[in-house]
């Protein structure tokens, strides 16, 4: 059960969360202040309100997680979101990172393959103030119909750069994707396809995601 009040306290300990990221090196403003915005409690069961702002990550059902703060964080920072930008998320999972970036300005497509979570985060995303539209789908497909996108962010391990996703990329346009590794984990990494088709990459270390798979489920 959600619930979707944000009082003094919970504001309290996200700008604690806040404070926590920034001491810790983290120093892009604009996506500390997003942060501040999104009230993350909303996002897991009640039961879990009381550890909402720690940074660490959380089970939602369907075999998926709620990324740590200093996760959605990073990724928000690598995609260099400017205000308008239209943005393709894949794995919308709770909607945090795609609410963290609709804060920014971002018009946010999130695309979720697991049908019981995307009822459930759906029916969240529309009580709040920002700017998202959901879709149940593969996300491997991408979203043709509304391309091309500024940006793309996908929230999954994934064996490999989706061909679809860098077709819906605008030049110039950057993807932010973490990539399986031989450790079983992933590396974060940045693409930036240039206007001739080409693509630069960059990585900035390892993290821990649930797989990118395909197709649609129901659990």
């Amino acid at each position: 059960m959600n619930s979707f009040e944000d009082n003094y306290r919970h504001k309290g300990l996200r700008q604690k969360m806040v404070n926590q990221l920034r001491s810790e090196g983290f120093d892009d403003e604009r996506v500390l202040a997003a942060l501040n915005e999104v009230p993350r409690h909303i996002f897991l069961d009640s039961s879990f309100v009381e550890y909402a702002y720690s940074d660490q990550p959380f089970s939602i059902g369907s075999g998926q997680t709620i990324s740590q703060p200093s996760t959605v964080a990073m990724q928000s920072k690598l995609l260099k979101v400017d205000s308008g930008m239209k943005v393709l998320e894949i794995g919308t999972g709770s909607g945090y990172q795609a609410c963290v970036l609709a804060a920014m300005g971002a018009k946010v497509f999130t695309i979720e393959r697991q049908r019981n979570l995307y009822f459930r985060t759906k029916e969240i995303l529309e009580a709040l103030p920002f700017r998202v539209k959901a879709f149940l789908g593969d996300g491997y497909e991408g979203l043709p119909n509304y391309s091309p996108f500024d940006r793309v962010i996908i929230t999954a391990g994934a064996p490999c750069i989706p061909p679809k996703l860098v077709e819906q990329l605008k030049p110039e346009g950057i993807m932010v994707i973490p990539m399986d590794d031989a450790k079983g984990g992933q590396t974060m990494v940045r693409i930036t396809k240039k206007t001739d088709g080409s693509l630069e990459r960059e990585e900035f270390g390892s993290f821990k995601f649930v797989p990118m798979l395909t197709g649609t489920g129901n659990d």
